[in-house]
């Protein structure tokens, strides 16, 4: 099976899981020292960069090299979180989040999935997140694309009914990783604080993003995922939606429950409480 994103976090961990546990893993990260990282763990690993084209052709070739011309399942892992007001986002910056997010993890999606028709089978797993159920402030690139991912991959598990391709969707809420760490390189990169009218909320911010260690309640280790991609793997039915985390679970159910504007205060509290 081919992973996106392994350089840590929920990649790297579903990666040496399903490895520990007899799949033949083919690990993908975007920069060459995670691909040597990797390959020194013992795992087969390649470079993949999903805002590149010729990248993600090039991955594919590999992959099905190691597979002999077949693949079992493809996890689509690979992803980042560009904070910022909506009104502080350019096109450009909106458009490099969704190139990785979303349309690079699509065209890998559509590369895949002629080679699992002919064999009749396969797995496709997408990693969204809690924030494609339910949007925070100061989130609004990353919210866009996971709600893109979600509407796209239910798209998908419809034309695929009928095929032998289980589609799944995992909703992970707070994992421990780099991923707030890579954020933060990408808001001082893209944000303009100074010069915002959320100036004030941005200094706050910064210190949520710098903190170690787990920066919201509920933070589960990536071996969560792990358990949650295994059964997606190897249940004969498959799940549409895997919830991870309690938040997760909580906002699932909220979104089912609560009118747009009750729901609306929960979450302006929530970011309230998270940026003091």
């Amino acid at each position: 099976m081919l992973i996106t994103g392994c350089s840590s976090g929920i990649g790297q961990c579903v990666a040496l899981g399903l490895k520990t546990r007899g799949y033949t893993v083919i690990a993908s990260a975007r920069k060459a020292e995670d691909v040597s990282r990797l390959q020194a763990k013992g795992l087969t690993a390649i470079q993949l960069d999903l805002a590149d084209s010729a990248s993600i052709k090039r991955a594919v070739e590999e992959t099905l090299h190691f597979g002999h011309g077949k693949i079992f399942a493809l996890f689509n892992n690979g992803a980042y979180g560009q904070p910022g007001a909506v009104e502080d986002l350019s096109r450009e910056v909106l458009r490099q989040q969704f190139e990785t997010n979303f349309f690079g993890t699509v065209e890998l999606t559509n590369r895949i999935i002629p080679i699992m028709r002919k064999q009749g089978y396969g797995r496709i797993i997408q990693n969204s997140s809690v924030l494609g159920l339910i949007a925070l402030p100061y989130r609004g690139a990353y919210n866009a694309s996971k709600f893109a991912l979600e509407g796209i991959t239910d798209t998908l598990r419809l034309e695929l009914s009928g095929t032998g391709i289980a589609v799944s969707l995992i909703e992970p809420g707070p994992i421990e990783s780099r991923f707030r760490k890579n954020a933060f390189l990408a808001y001082q990169q893209h944000i303009d604080a100074r010069n915002s009218a959320h100036h004030d909320t941005y200094q706050k911010m910064e210190n949520r993003l710098k903190k170690e260690g787990p920066a919201a309640p509920f933070t589960l280790p990536p071996e969560a995922v792990l358990k949650k991609v295994i059964h997606a793997l190897e249940s004969r039915r498959p799940r549409p939606r895997y919830y991870v985390t309690f938040p997760t679970y909580l906002f699932g159910a909220l979104r089912r429950l609560c009118s747009t504007r009750w729901l609306d205060k929960i979450l302006l509290r929530i970011s309230s409480n998270e940026n003091k």
